[in-house]
């Protein structure tokens, strides 16, 4: 009951609207109705306030999950564990059975390129033998194309797959544990540094100023050569990926295979050499990187968290690196010396002379184009700030595009997009990598991470033995001497990889075969293997 006051007042004003404002007391249903309004906000707010702190109480294990969030696994095999990892958390398996869909599907890419080439040619078919249609676009607008066999080639584009199967991914996520849980994870669990800093730096390393400036460099020590094939050859495959340890690996890539493609695959080699040199590329420079403990991936996964500087990795890695570098092409030097030397006919019978590659480049536009590039390295684990200072740089050169060549941002995009599909996928792979790494012995270990790069990236590999407890000394040489020797096996060992396939797969008819590149490859991972190891 209210107060005697109260209701004197509440009479007076009754015929009046504004009562609670003239009067300070509202009625007893209106005060009913706004109690109940509070009492439901506070349940609103608690309810929010429990959701809320539920991660940070430790209500659930965070996702995805540690080894030490899986409980006790101390006595289990290998085996045993990993059945109750997927018990724990059910969506492992179905992580690692889409991972590996979509490995097979990067060896079925040829194939849905052959059916694009076959969909396109019967669309073409029936275009000219069936009756003429009414134009009603402008004379400018692009022909009329199959979308059937537009999102075949997309599906054989090898810089997608990783990406395309990361939406199967996120979907699966999404559907079993709630759509928080890919926001999450894809914003919070996943850095995508690596990817952006491939596409900046690829697309800075391309430019004609850049590649004028290795060009000359290279050309001295092909000179020692007489400047023939078979020494542009061998001065693109040792000097490059050496020079990747002061540069990144990655521009190292982008600089070796624009090079290569310029001063030998243009000449056709055969295909047994033309995948001997892809594979060769790819050890040297995955190897390449260990001069330093900044350049390579892999490398720098571990350096902070095992205190490697740059003296030690040169001691331990990069003078076996750089002698295995030199055995490894010297040794398919011997193997190709007659093919190698049967092209330079080829080279002086179609030699030509390119009139932009002559073209003078003011020395001042080099130095800025060069200090866009070491702004970028230096600052490769900012993205803010070299994203930033990529900007300044399409500005500048849009002011000074006559002298930058053709810049086409479509292969560094697709490389970065092919990256960043590869680590979300990799992200989820530490459940069963983890405890393989945890139970190896020396030269096991090195063998596994030598194998597991061939289906992961490397850097993954590398960052997950920084997580397994008791790693001695001998055992961290181990994986990460496994991890750089397994890095060109496959195109998706190691980051700079997508780059050199992307601006050479134009040389291969049927794209870059998988098979292929493995085999190109064997011959100086077995020498990396040996530099390693037994030296």
């Amino acid at each position: 009951m209210l107060p005697q006051v109260g209701r004197r007042r509440i009479s007076s004003f009754s015929g009046r609207r504004g009562c609670a404002a003239a009067g300070g007391v509202l009625p007893p249903t209106m005060q009913t109705m706004i109690s109940m309004q509070v009492a439901r906000w506070a349940r609103t707010v608690a309810l929010a306030g429990a959701v809320v702190a539920a991660p940070v109480l430790g209500a659930s294990p965070a996702f995805p999950r540690t080894g030490a969030d899986y409980g006790a696994e101390a006595g289990l095999s290998l085996g045993q564990t990993l059945a109750h990892r997927i018990a724990e958390e059910p969506f492992n398996l179905v992580a690692s059975l889409i991972f590996l869909c979509a490995i097979v599907h990067t060896f079925l890419a040829p194939k849905f390129r052959h059916w694009a080439h076959a969909v396109e040619a019967t669309h073409a078919h029936r275009r000219e033998t069936g009756p003429a249609e009414a134009s009603w676009g402008d004379e400018n607008d692009p022909p009329e194309v199959s979308f059937k066999g537009q999102v075949l080639h997309f599906l054989g584009e090898v810089e997608a797959v990783f990406g395309i199967w990361a939406l199967v991914l996120v979907a699966a996520l999404g559907a079993m544990k709630g759509w928080q849980a890919p926001i999450d994870y894809l914003g919070h669990r996943v850095n995508f540094t690596e990817p952006m800093f491939v596409v900046v730096i690829m697309a800075l390393a391309s430019t004609r100023p850049v590649l004028r400036v290795a060009e000359q460099g290279l050309r001295g020590v092909a000179a020692w050569g007489r400047g023939s094939v078979a020494a542009w050859w061998w001065a693109v495959l040792v000097c490059a990926p050496l020079l990747g340890s002061l540069i990144t690996e990655p521009a190292a890539m982008t600089i070796a295979a624009l090079l290569l493609a310029r001063q030998f695959y243009a000449l056709r080699p055969s295909p047994r050499l033309a995948y001997a040199t892809l594979g060769l590329l790819f050890v040297n420079i995955s190897v390449g990187g260990t001069l330093t403990h900044f350049a390579a991936p892999p490398v720098l996964m571990v350096a902070g968290a095992w205190g490697w500087d740059t003296p030690f990795m040169f001691t331990h890695f990069g003078w076996r690196a750089a002698a295995g570098i030199v055995a490894a092409t010297l040794a398919y030097y011997l193997w190709f010396r007659r093919e190698l030397a049967a092209l330079a006919s080829t080279r002086m019978a179609g030699e030509t002379t390119d009139r932009a590659a002559t073209r003078p480049i003011p020395g001042w536009i080099t130095c800025v184009q060069l200090g866009f590039m070491g702004w970028t390295v230096w600052m490769a684990h900012h993205p803010v700030l070299f994203i930033a200072g990529f900007l300044f740089f399409l500005a500048f050169a849009q002011a000074t595009g006559h002298h930058q060549g053709r810049f086409d941002l479509r292969p560094s995009l697709m490389v970065g997009f092919f990256l960043a599909g590869l680590v979300v996928h990799g992200g989820l792979q530490g459940w069963w990598i983890e405890p393989l790494l945890a139970r190896l012995t020396e030269w096991p270990l090195f063998l596994g991470a030598t194998v597991l790069t061939a289906f992961n990236d490397n850097a993954a590999i590398t960052y997950l033995a920084t997580l397994v407890a008791d790693f001695g000394d001998p055992l961290k040489y181990a994986v990460v001497a496994g991890a750089v020797t397994g890095g060109g096996l496959t195109v998706i060992a190691n980051a700079p990889n997508p780059a050199g396939q992307s601006l050479l797969q134009r040389f291969f008819p049927d794209g870059v075969s998988p098979l292929g590149l493995l085999l190109g490859a064997l011959p100086p991972t077995l020498v990396m293997a040996v530099f390693f190891m037994l030296l």
